[in-house]
Order: structure tokens, then C-alpha cells, then sequence
């Protein structure tokens, strides 16, 4: 059953951030953006920096809220623990560096679980912090923001994926009549919404959120034993569930077209591309890769097998257990839609958090975001 669409219907600069002549100071706010999803709990902490931000601290953690959420549709009691114990460090930091300025958001595990509404208020007592459940539109916006740097001036079809822990975020986006130069402002003007574009705006053609991602995946076929078979599996039942998105049937354009993705499988694949045995967050974030490359390296997965997964240090242990129900979304997305040009982001909904805090606020402008040439 194809998914639903819900009723009513920022980011790391591609150069490091340098010093410029701008209104903000060292002194300027500092502001925090946190992604509690179904793998991880990961926040950031920066400071406006003309038309970029500074990264001041970061945390991240794998913590599995989603973990059995696919079987009981609840979160369980260990989950939560675990999550408790990584957000109690996040307001650590966070009273440590005095944030004034936060947005605090938990997705789709948190949308889905039945018990959702208790654990806020269990996260509420035991850490006072203001977590709030968003939507999947709202989601899908803010990691399209995050990547308008690695918007390419030619690009006039642009589709943003966002494989998450428990759904995956897919945005198909009209740029033709937008003029090139302005291609990379035009994505973070969909800060205000995908709907009601003026002339010479991005278009939203559709959007998805399809309720599988690289956890709640895994666990519909946790109990295939053959490796090979499971990935297969995996990956026709995702394409199933594209069905209700309206690019589906139409394929890749001939021209102009690019597809950024923005998730830990992407920038894995990549980094695995690359031969990195430590990941260098430089190196991958904003390269470009084909749809044969991508293959070539999922079918090194596939040889390895989960033992040489594991012990691979190209994935990581932390990754190992997830990375072949992301390579076959994935890979799903690069059968329908082939390019030559996928783009890596090492960026995400909290640097979109981030870019949208600091835009409505005035201390952050688009306007140095000039796109790619």
C-alpha cells in the first residue's frame, strides 16, 4: 500500500566558514538545532556567520529509539532510556554554552509510536527540554534547505532524498523558470512552504514521505536469512511504495537534472567510493557520483557479506547493521531516476533547522549562496 501524504497538504557552507566584514560578532546569539530520529540523536550548536554559520559543538549518538517499533507500533522502555541518557547530554551543552536561540524536533519514530505523547512528557521531566513532533512536509522542507549550497546552476530538475532512520523524504522540484544564478536562494526561499510559488520561484512538482528508512526496513525483513535475498526484497518493496509519487513513471529529464542526497548512507557510500578508512567529512560533502559507481560499490557490500560488513572500516560498526536496507533504497532511487550527477550531503535536517532559525531572525541571509557552478 503506497504511503500518504499527511492532511494539508541551513547547512554546512561547501568552503570553510572564514572570518568576514559582516554586522555579527563573536558575540553574536548562538543558536542549537536537534534531530531526535528513529537511529540517532544528533544536535548542533553554532553562530551566525554572514551568510553561513560556525559550528560551535556538536553531539551525536546512535541511540535505536525505533528498535521494535515496527513490531509493537510503541517505543519500548529501554529505548527511551537510552534516549533520555543522550538528550540529558544535550542540555548539558546546551546550559553550557548559554544557547538562547533553539529548536528541538523529533521525527518519525516519534509521529508513528502510540506512546509518543508519554515519552515527550517523560523527556520534558527528566531534561526540560522542549522537544516538539514535526511533520513529514516540515521535514522534507528543512533538509531541502539545508542542501541549496550543492544546487548546481544547470540544474533546472532538482530531487532532494533524505533516507532517514524510520521514513525516507523524496522532493521533486521545478527550476526552469528560476534564473541560474538565483537556483541556490530559490531552494532556501521554500523555508515558507512548498505550496503557492511566485513567478520565477522553485516549484514544488510533489513530495513523499515514504515510512521506511534504514531501520524500520531492516526490521520488515529482519527474518530473511540470505543476504543477496533480503537486499533484493528490501529493495522491490520500497519501489512499491513509490507509486504515489507523481515523477515516478516519467524517469530521469535527458537534461539538467540533479538528485542531492542527504543521509549517513549517502555520505557512506561515498566515502567507501573513495577508499577513506576514516571518514573526512571535506572530502565528501558536495562530490558528485554516477549511478554505476554506486553500484559498484553496494556490490562490494553484497560480496562482503554481514561478517566483512562488519568488520569493514570503511562503514563502521556503528553503520554496518543498517548500511544494506540503505544502499537498497538507494539503489531503488538510481534504477528509476539513472543520472550521471548525485550529489553528496553531508548536511541535513539540523543544519536546515539551523539556516531557518537564523534566516527568520535576520542574522543569517542567503544571499552569499550562489549554488555550484
Amino acid at each position: 500500500m503506497a504511503p500518504k501524504r499527511p492532511a494539508g497538504v541551513d547547512a554546512f557552507p561547501k568552503k570553510p566558514v572564514e572570518p568576514s566584514i559582516t554586522r555579527q560578532t563573536e558575540e553574536a546569539p548562538l543558536y542549537a538545532a536537534l534531530d531526535l530520529g528513529t537511529n540517532s540523536c544528533r544536535m548542533l550548536i553554532a553562530r551566525p556567520r554572514g551568510s553561513q554559520f560556525q559550528v560551535i559543538d556538536s553531539f551525536s549518538k546512535p541511540v535505536q529509539l525505533g528498535h521494535g517499533l515496527e513490531a509493537s507500533g510503541r517505543l519500548s522502555r529501554s529505548s527511551m532510556a537510552r534516549t533520555v541518557h543522550a538528550l540529558q547530554v544535550c542540555r548539558r551543552k546546551l546550559e553550557q554554552h548559554r544557547v538562547p536561540h533553539m529548536r528541538l524536533v523529533a521525527t518519525e519514530a516519534c509521529r508513528r509510536a502510540r506512546n509518543s505523547r508519554d515519552f515527550m512528557r517523560t523527556i520534558r521531566r527528566e531534561t526540560g527540554l522542549p522537544i516538539e513532533i514535526i511533520g513529514a512536509e516540515e521535514e522534507a522542507r528543512l533538509a531541502v534547505i539545508s542542501c541549496a549550497p550543492l544546487v548546481n546552476h544547470k540544474t533546472e530538475t532538482l530531487l532532494v532524498v533524505d533516507i532517514g532512520g524510520g521514513s525516507t523524504e523524496l522532493v521533486w522540484i521545478d527550476l526552469e523558470d528560476v534564473e541560474p544564478k538565483e537556483r541556490s536562494r530559490a531552494i532556501m526561499r521554500l523555508s515558507n512552504g512548498f505550496g503557492n510559488p511566485r513567478p520565477g520561484d522553485a516549484r514544488v512538482v510533489d513530495w513523499i514521505s515514504v515510512p521506511l528508512g534504514v531501520a524500520t526496513l531492516r526490521d520488515q525483513f529482519a527474518d530473511v536469512e540470505d543476504d543477496q535475498g533480503r537486499f533484493a526484497l528490501m529493495s522491490w518493496y520500497f519501489e512499491e511504495l513509490l507509486a504515489d509519487f507523481a515523477p515516478y513513471a516519467d524517469g530521469s529529464p535527458d537534461e539538467g537534472f540533479q538528485i542531492i542526497g542527504t543521509s549517513g548512507t549517502v555520505t557512506t557510500v561515498a566515502a567507501s567510493h573513495l577508499g577513506l578508512r576514516r571518514y573526512d567529512r571535506t572530502k565528501v560533502d558536495g562530490m558528485t557520483m554516477t549511478t554505476e559507481q554506486i553500484d559498484r560499490v553496494i556490490h562490494s557490500y553484497l560480496a562482503l557479506g554481514p561478517d566483512g560488513r562488519r568488520a569493514d572500516p570503511r562503514i563502521g560498526r556503528e553503520r554496518h547493521a543498517l548500511i544494506m536496507s540503505g544502499v537498497a533504497i538507494l539503489q531503488t532511487l538510481m534504477r528509476v531516476w539513472p543520472t550521471r550527477r548525485l550529489s553528496v550531503a553531508d548536511r541535513g535536517l539540523r543544519e536546515g533547522l539551523l539556516y531557518a532559525q537564523m534566516v527568520r531572525d535576520g542574522v543569517l541571509t542567503p544571499d552569499g549562496m550562489n549554488g555550484v557552478a
